[in-house]
């Protein structure tokens, strides 16, 4: 199965776990780029956020669509997406806005929505039930 990996970018190194480990089990596992280049450097997307929170300019918002649009080509060619909830600032499986934007994209084009954790109690919480995404309960083998 082709899958794209969605998740905050504060989870960079669980997502690069769980596509080597999905990648084992025979799948395509896309993910979202290492990098972005800012006024001609190459900076980590952890970096990239920790400037765009300190100084959101208008370079950095084109940084921020070009990235959406990359993401979104991956769920085009995907089958599904894996939502990686994990806990972040306080939030039980937290899935931010990127990412229920991601979801939406997905649910709108018909693949398959897997949550890695079960649906945070957040004000979205029922748009995320009604896209009925599957529970994977951090189980991986249930990917099919």
């Amino acid at each position: 199965m082709k899958i794209t990996i969605c998740s905050s970018a504060f989870f960079t190194k669980e997502c690069y776990e769980i596509k080597k480990r999905l990648e084992q089990e025979n799948h395509l596992v896309f993910i979202w780029s290492q990098g972005v280049e800012v006024n001609g450097n190459v900076v980590s997307m952890k970096d990239y956020h920790t400037m765009r929170k300190n100084n959101f300019t208008e370079d950095l918002l084109k940084i921020k669509k070009s990235l959406i649009d990359e993401h979104i080509e991956r769920i085009k060619n995907s089958d599904a997406v894996l939502v990686l909830n994990f806990d972040k600032n306080s939030i039980k499986n937290y899935i931010g806005g990127n990412t229920f934007l991601e979801m939406g994209f997905a649910y709108v084009l018909g693949k398959k929505i897997f949550l890695l954790n079960p649906i945070p109690d957040i004000n979205y919480k029922e748009e995320i039930e009604a896209m009925r995404p599957v529970i994977l309960d951090s189980d991986l083998s249930k990917i099919r």
